[in-house]
C-alpha cells in the first residue's frame, strides 16, 4: 500500500482475494491449492539453497587438499633434488666423505616416502570431497526441478482460477505431484 492509500496487485492477487471473499468453493479450493503450492516451493526453495551450499563447501574442502597435495608434492621433488645431489657426491667425494654423503641418500628416501605417502591421502581426501560436492550438485538440481514444477503448477493454478476450467485444475494437480515426487527423491539423496 502506498502512502496514499493506493493499493496495487496483479491479476492473480486480485482474483486469489477475490475468490477468497466471495464464497465460491471453487475459487476458494484454487486459493487453498495455490497456498499449499507456495508453501511447498519456498521449502523447494530453500533446501535447493542448502545443498548448492553444501556442494560449495565440498568443492572447497577438495581444492584446498588438492592444494595441500600440491605442495607435498612439490617437497617430495625438492627432496628428490638433494637425494640425487647427494648421490652425485658420493660418487664424486673421496671414501670418507662417500659414507655420509649414501647416509644422506638413504635419509632422503625415508623422507621421500613419507612426504608421499601424505601427498597420497591429501589426494583421497580431495577424491572424496570431490564426489561429495558431485553428490550435493545432484540433489541440489533435484530440489531445483521440483521448484520449476511446483511454480509452474502455481501458474497453472492462477490460469484455472481465471478460466475456471476443471481441466487445468487437473493438471495443475498432477505437475505438483510430479514436483513434490522430485522433492522425494531429492529428500531421499537419488
Amino acid at each position: 500500500m502506498s502512502a496514499e492509500g493506493f493499493h496495487v496487485h496483479g491479476p492473480h492477487d486480485h482474483e486469489v482475494e477475490h475468490a477468497a471473499l466471495s464464497g465460491d468453493a471453487f475459487s476458494g479450493r484454487i486459493a487453498v491449492m495455490t497456498a499449499i503450492f507456495a508453501t511447498i516451493g519456498a521449502s523447494f526453495g530453500y533446501m535447493g539453497g542448502a545443498t548448492q551450499n553444501e556442494a560449495l563447501m565440498f568443492k572447497n574442502d577438495s581444492a584446498i587438499r588438492r592444494t595441500e597435495a600440491s605442495d607435498q608434492w612439490n617437497f617430495y621433488q625438492a627432496k628428490s633434488s638433494k637425494q640425487n645431489l647427494a648421490e652425485l657426491g658420493a660418487v664424486l667425494a673421496s671414501t670418507a666423505d662417500a659414507a655420509r654423503y649414501r647416509s644422506e641418500v638413504e635419509r632422503y628416501g625415508k623422507e621421500k616416502q613419507a612426504i608421499m605417502s601424505k601427498a597420497q591421502e591429501f589426494e583421497k581426501r580431495s577424491q572424496e570431497f570431490e564426489e561429495k560436492s558431485e553428490a550435493s550438485m545432484h540433489v541440489h538440481h533435484r530440489w531445483a526441478q521440483a521448484m520449476t514444477l511446483i511454480q509452474i503448477a502455481i501458474a497453472l493454478a492462477a490460469i484455472t482460477l481465471l478460466t475456471r476450467s476443471r481441466g487445468l485444475q487437473y493438471i495443475a494437480y498432477g505437475v505438483a505431484t510430479v514436483s513434490i515426487a522430485l522433492g522425494g527423491l531429492a529428500l531421499a539423496h537419488i
